[in-house]
């Protein structure tokens, strides 16, 4: 079994790795510091930490005027809230502005499990991809969740990235190397191409290992960076399969499935989705519940591609 990590204590610590090597960066949080792990970051640096509050539309404005001042900006909080109660500052002034404020949606899609459907975010990707000048990144484990911090404050700019809440089991590699705007190909495969974000991502190659003992070769690709998506690449992966199959912790409109979709257009290509089907979560007892009641499981990609092939 893989060695599973939190994508939250991957991402404080990366914070304050970060917070070592340049003082300009700064992080913002909206009382949920012990939840999202930015409160790692006020341990060490607490004059460079600023406690917000439940206020997350003066926590993005604050976060501007830092970024206008020089600074790197980093605000927290639950997916949910950081995508939607500050929408209008996140949009007028930060992405107007191409102002240098990275948001981190902490606890997103179905994770927060016991919160049910107030909590859990499973239209942030859609929101952010929205907006003009956004960078959205949707890493698949805590590796690569510490490359996004990384790639995040190195891009000149607004940045989403989107956290998951429960741990996720190791897939990438230590050390190995993020580009924005790359696929990464997980597992060769000639019949169909799979590709997948965040949770979704080892559930599709657990998918791949048994479509392999019934014949079928499916290679799987891990898309984190959804905005700039790399329509021309996921185009070029499809091309000469037999059919595609994403599969996603999010609502199908505005996700994984709908740019995929967009990349296809043109192609006779056959396409399929594993998504959340245009509906809010609900409250469960654990991640997996929801995630089984809502057909996110290796034996629904399974189900997918059989039928389209």
């Amino acid at each position: 079994m893989s060695k599973t990590q939190s994508q939250r204590l991957a991402y404080g610590e990366e914070l304050v790795a970060l917070g070592r090597e340049n003082k300009d960066v700064v992080v913002l949080e909206a009382d949920l510091g012990k939840s999202t792990m930015s409160y790692l970051f006020q341990q060490e640096f607490p004059e460079r930490y600023f406690e917000m509050g439940i206020a997350e539309q003066n926590m993005l404005s604050t976060a501007a005027g830092l970024a206008v001042s020089g600074k790197i900006a980093f605000c927290n909080s639950f997916a949910v809230f950081a995508a939607g109660r500050p929408y209008d500052q996140i949009r007028q002034t930060i992405s107007v502005g191409k102002l240098n404020v990275k948001v981190c949606g902490s606890s997103a899609g179905l994770s927060d499990f016991g919160d049910g459907s107030s909590h859990q975010a499973v239209e942030d990707i859609a929101i952010m991809s929205a907006i003009p000048n956004m960078t959205v990144l949707a890493p698949c484990d805590a590796e690569e969740t510490r490359q996004c911090v990384r790639a995040a404050a190195e891009i000149q700019g607004p940045v989403y990235i989107r956290v998951l809440r429960n741990d996720l089991p190791d897939i990438l590699p230590e050390g190995a190397e993020f580009h924005l705007g790359e696929p990464r190909v997980l597992r060769d495969g000639s019949d169909i191409v799979i590709f997948a974000h965040g949770v979704m991502v080892k559930k599709a190659l657990d998918a791949a290992s048994e479509l392999d003992e019934a014949g079928i070769s499916a290679q799987v690709v891990n898309i984190c960076t959804m905005k700039p998506f790399p329509y021309e690449a996921v185009a070029a992966l499809a091309r000469g399969k037999k059919a595609v199959v994403t599969a996603e912790e999010h609502n199908y409109i505005g996700g994984l499935a709908s740019q995929t979709a967009l990349a296809l257009r043109g192609s006779r290509i056959c396409m399929d989705y594993v998504a959340i089907d245009d509906t809010f979560g609900q409250s469960a007892h654990s991640p997996e519940e929801l995630l089984e009641f809502y057909g996110l499981t290796k034996e629904h990609i399974i189900r997918k591609v059989k039928e389209l092939l």
